[in-house]
């Protein structure tokens, strides 16, 4: 793929490509145990925090449990909670519901735009690309981080899984972006962190396919999947197409 010029369109994710929403999941989990410690009686909420990291592991493996629990993480985070403290022997609801809403506002509240990341959305916008923002969860919560980092007027189209009715990687979300920004899908760029939604699935549709490495992982051997290309971070667009354009 040559990277001389930017496309017609592109296509970007938001969680952990413009908005990071992932390195603080671990420090908030304890920091909500060490919130609720007093009602924990002998219990030791880092054997409470080991627990709900064991349990949220196996909870979001499953791709049908992630694409329900992603539509009301409130209610999702407070059932990881509730099945983590039955693995170690408690039933209590109440402790749960309060431990999984306490870390359901610990991670809004540390919600924050990724380095450069909406200067590279504006200078994408400025430089003439039709802008499509895909984003999975539910309507009310992704709509709340749009308005709250101020990117609507950025985007051309914003299409959210719990509004439209399906989300990454169905087929359609990809179609329904470029039928909305009038372009073919040889002159897009899906740009996102998720391999399966950002990756596989747009390139399925024809569309280039960037993926955001942002712990610089890197593929493994054993993977099929190859992106046509791999960034660090989305403000490297900028140097990628400016060093393929000089």
């Amino acid at each position: 793929m040559t990277m001389s010029q930017l496309p017609q369109a592109v296509l970007l994710d938001l969680d952990d490509t413009i908005l990071d929403d992932s390195s603080n999941v671990s420090s908030c989990w304890l920091d909500a145990c060490v919130a609720h410690q007093p009602e924990m009686n002998d219990l030791d909420p880092v054997a409470v925090y080991e627990a709900i990291e064991r349990t949220r592991e196996w909870f979001w493996s499953d791709p049908e449990r992630h694409r329900v629990g992603r539509l009301d993480l409130a209610a999702a985070r407070r059932e990881v909670v509730r099945l983590a403290l039955a693995e170690i022997g408690i039933e209590d609801a109440d402790l749960a519901r309060k431990i999984g809403d306490r870390y359901h506002d610990l991670r809004d509240e540390g919600l924050q735009p990724l380095e450069d990341a909406i200067d590279t959305v504006r200078w994408l916008r400025d430089s003439g690309c039709r802008l499509a923002l895909l984003t999975n969860g539910g309507g009310h919560a992704q709509r709340s981080k749009v308005t709250r980092f101020g990117l609507t007027d950025l985007f051309d189209v914003i299409l959210i899984e719990g509004e439209v009715g399906f989300g990454k990687p169905d087929p359609r979300i990809y179609l329904k972006a470029l039928d909305e920004v009038g372009v073919a899908p040889t002159g897009a760029w899906m740009v996102g962190d998720n391999l399966e939604w950002d990756v596989v699935g747009p390139k399925r549709q024809g569309i280039t396919g960037i993926w955001v490495d942002a712990r610089g992982r890197g593929l493994s051997a054993l993977h099929s999947v190859r992106p046509d290309r791999i960034i660090r971070r989305l403000a490297d667009l900028r140097d990628l197409v400016a060093a393929h354009a000089t």
